[in-house]
Parts: C-alpha cells; sequence; structure tokens
C-alpha cells in the first residue's frame, strides 16, 4: 500500500496541473493563443535551456549509455512496425491509418515523462534523460512523416533532405550539440547566462503541462471508435509491457528501467494531432487519442511505476 500510494504521489501533481490547464481554458483564463504561444516558448527556449543545463551541469561519460539508447531506438523502431501491422485489419482508410499509427507509438517523453522523472528520481536525473530525449526526437520525426507520407501516398517516398534540415534546426538538437560541444572543451560558461538559463529551464515543465489542459477538448471523444481504443491500449497498456521486461532482460535496472518504462509508457505527443493536421491526416482521430492516452496514463503510469517499485526494479 504505502508504495501504491508512493506511485500516486508521483503521478498526480502531473497531471493536477494538466488538469489546471483544462479548468482555466474553460474559465477563460487562458485560450487557444495562450496555448499556442506557451508551446513554442518552451519548445524553441525553456525546454532548450532545461536540456542545455542540466547537459552542461554533468559529466557526459558518466551519463552516456550506448546500450539504453540502443534499446530505446531498437524499442520505437519495434512499436512503430507493430503498430503498422495492427493497423492493416483495423482500418482501410489511409487518413485513419497514418493518426492510428502515429498515435499509437510517439510518447510525449519530453514534458510527461520529464516532469513524472524530476518527481520521482529528483532534478539530477534530468541530465541522463535529457540525453535519451534528444537521441529519441530525430527518430520520432522521421518515423512520424513516414506513417504520415506513405499510407496517404502523397509523395513516393519521405523527402528525407527536408526531414534531416528539419532535425538539424530543432532547438532541443542544437541544445544539446552545443551543450556536448561546450563539456567536451570544457569552455566556461559565464555565470549570469547559466543562471538566466536556470531560469528559464524552470518555466519548462508546469508551463508544459498547463498547455496541455488548454489543448485538451472533450468535444469529440464521444465519437471515440475502436481505432482510439485499440490505441490507446497499444501505446499505454501493450508496448510498455513489452519493452519494460526485455529492458530488465537486457540487465537494465533502477533509474535506467525506470527512464525506460516512461518514455515507453508516455501518451500520445501534442505534436501527433499537429502534424495529422498538417500532413491530411484523421487529425479527429489523432485528438481522440491523444486525450485518451492522456487521461488513462494517469491509472496506467501510476500502476506500472506501482510494480516495479513494488518488486524493488526502480
Amino acid at each position: 500500500m504505502q508504495n501504491l500510494i508512493f506511485s500516486i504521489g508521483l503521478v498526480a501533481p502531473v497531471f493536477l496541473i494538466v488538469a489546471l490547464g483544462y479548468i482555466l481554458k474553460k474559465l477563460g483564463m487562458i485560450n487557444d493563443n495562450f496555448v499556442s504561444v506557451s508551446s513554442k516558448i518552451v519548445f524553441t527556449i525553456s525546454l532548450p535551456a532545461l536540456i542545455f543545463t542540466e547537459i552542461l551541469s554533468v559529466e557526459i561519460g558518466e551519463i552516456f549509455d550506448v546500450g539504453q539508447i540502443s534499446f530505446v531506438y531498437v524499442g520505437t523502431l519495434a512499436s512503430f512496425a507493430l503498430s503498422w501491422i495492427i493497423s492493416g485489419p483495423l482500418t482501410k482508410d489511409a487518413k485513419d491509418k497514418a493518426a492510428f499509427i502515429q498515435g499509437s507509438f510517439r510518447g510525449n517523453f519530453a514534458i510527461v515523462g520529464l516532469a513524472i522523472i524530476v518527481n520521482f528520481y529528483g532534478a539530477e536525473s534530468l541530465g541522463k534523460a535529457s540525453l535519451v530525449l534528444a537521441f529519441t526526437i530525430p527518430l520520432y520525426n522521421v518515423l512520424s512523416v513516414i506513417a504520415l507520407t506513405v499510407p496517404l501516398k502523397k509523395e513516393k517516398q519521405p523527402d528525407y533532405k527536408k526531414i534531416l534540415l528539419e532535425i538539424l534546426k530543432n532547438p532541443l538538437i542544437i541544445a544539446v550539440l552545443s551543450a556536448v560541444i561546450l563539456s567536451y572543451f570544457q569552455i566556461e560558461i559565464p555565470g549570469v547566462i547559466l543562471e538566466t538559463g536556470t531560469y528559464l529551464a524552470e518555466l519548462t515543465l508546469p508551463l508544459a503541462l498547463l498547455g496541455i489542459g488548454g489543448f485538451l477538448s472533450f468535444k469529440d471523444i464521444t465519437k471515440s471508435s475502436m481505432l482510439t481504443t485499440v490505441s490507446t491500449t497499444l501505446k499505454l497498456v501493450i508496448i510498455p509491457a513489452v519493452a519494460t521486461p526485455l529492458a530488465y532482460a537486457f540487465g537494465f535496472t533502477g533509474q535506467d528501467l525506470g527512464i525506460i518504462f516512461i518514455l515507453f509508457a508516455c501518451p500520445t505527443a501534442i505534436a501527433s494531432f499537429i502534424m495529422a493536421e498538417a500532413m491530411g491526416a484523421n487529425s479527429r482521430l489523432a485528438g481522440n487519442i491523444l486525450l485518451l492516452t492522456t487521461l488513462a496514463s494517469v491509472v496506467t503510469i501510476t500502476l506500472g511505476l506501482f510494480i516495479l517499485r513494488e518488486n524493488g526494479l526502480i
């Protein structure tokens, strides 16, 4: 019971802030423009600042784990392939298929994941989690473009040059590369810049979580289909239930296993809805998957953390 209460205490604050964002939107205290602007601030300024300062504060050699990153890559590719295979018998509609695949494999590790990791392991765990995030983001982007172009046949093949350019211009990738270079060459950063970066970093999680809450809408959830339910089950139950024991079998325990579980157990990322809408997939289905995974993950992540902690694995 103590471990269950502990697990609830870790997850609840994260989703209470999400709920607060939803309530503030309903009360008119924040609006769509706030959500849009705050999301841009998070992903272009405060989250890069968080990643930059955290990586700069640790010894890269001590946190860089090729085995863990390789496992995450293989697990993500397997999740993508499984989502694609399962989508086949469920729907012949290309727009549904594209939204289903992306919603089933792409998790919100950047916001929900990091917030839970901080609550569980403390701020000192952010360095390693940020490095895992930095390697995961490019893979998510490439696979998402494939999922949203191949079923729709909008292009004969994805424009990988354009994808590569977008990845290189990503503020998170720039933050990681900058921090790694400065750390490797032991270049001193003026204290005032680091302090400013710290202030910006502290904005990230609460502002992003409020934005998620403001983004959520129950308008179409009553029209939720079997695709939404299957995608949610795949994202929150099947994938983490397979990935986590495999990670343990490969020797990951403690914080490393916890990061892997949280990464695969996170709800669907908001980016999946935005990309689905921009690229002509079924954005309504994408929104339903986003909403249902966000709500259900309160339970699934809590239970997952409880089981792992109860067995002394994390």
